[in-house]
Parts: structure tokens; sequence; C-alpha cells
């Protein structure tokens, strides 16, 4: 659709997206429709799906494409303090954007950095881990600042 080539923008004309929330907030739901935010560290019990454990021990069992799969299953992401953009699937999950949204960060002194993978030998960025599609070496986990995300585009 046409849409979905301004990702995380309106298109011209029309009035701007508004922010993400993060979710749940201090007695506000999200609204149904909006984008939101959850943040926490990455849980991984044995033969289950990635789990999001809140600051105040809330557990949120993560939904995903296989691609952001892939990043919530890396080893070089669970120390990190973790935060996706999706929706709420009430009673206790949380649905993931799609990797083509960069909807999924690691939290740096209190700042958000997009999860993206770096291929030093070929100078090319991914979104998932892996080999690089180029060389096949491995990808090196490099978190980038969003504005940088931006100016890409």
């Amino acid at each position: 659709s046409f849409f979905f080539f301004f990702k995380d923008r309106a298109p011209p004309g029309l009035p701007p997206l508004p922010p993400p929330r993060l979710f749940p907030s201090p007695g506000l739901p999200a609204p149904a429709g909006a984008p939101a935010r959850i943040r926490g560290r990455l849980v991984h019990p044995e033969g289950q799906p990635p789990i999001l454990e809140t600051a105040d021990g809330r557990r949120f069992r993560l939904e995903a494409d296989p691609e952001s799969l892939a990043v919530l299953h890396d080893e070089r992401v669970r120390p990190e303090l973790f935060e996706a953009a999706g929706q709420p699937v009430p009673p206790d999950a949380f649905r993931l954007d799609p990797i083509y949204r960069k909807a999924m960060f690691v939290v740096r002194d209190g700042k958000p950095l997009v999860i993206t993978y770096w291929c030093e030998v070929c100078a090319i960025r991914t979104y998932s881990p892996g080999r690089c599609q180029c060389c096949q070496d491995e990808t090196a986990f490099d978190p980038r600042d969003p504005a940088l995300e931006d100016q890409a585009r």
C-alpha cells in the first residue's frame, strides 16, 4: 500500500503520526491501534517463546515475525535493557511491529538505540542477526542512534 513507503512518518499533507507510548502507561491503557512500546529484560524459558519482564515484574509473551524472533534469541541482545514497538495483545502478550519498521531497541544511558547488525568487510547493515549476505562472515551487533536511521532512508 501507499503508506508502506512512509513507515513511521505520515505522508506529506497529512497530520504527523502520534509518538509511541510506553505500554502500559500508569493509569492509562493504550488506545486500540495506537503505537505502543514496552521495555524490560528478555527472559527465555526453556522451550517457550521469548518473554519480556518489565521493571515492575510483569511478564509479556512476545509475538514477532521470524526475522524479529532471531533478534529476540540473539545472545548479544539478552543482557541489554530491551524496548520494542508494537501492539499489546491482552491479557499477557505483546506483538512486535514487523522487522522493516525497525521496532526493536536496546536502551543505553536512557536512550533507545535501534538494533542493527554490521558487516565490517562488506559495509552491509542488516536488522536481523546472522551471516553477511555477501562474504558470509558473522555480522556484529551494532545498536545505532535512531536519528542515523532516519538519515539512511
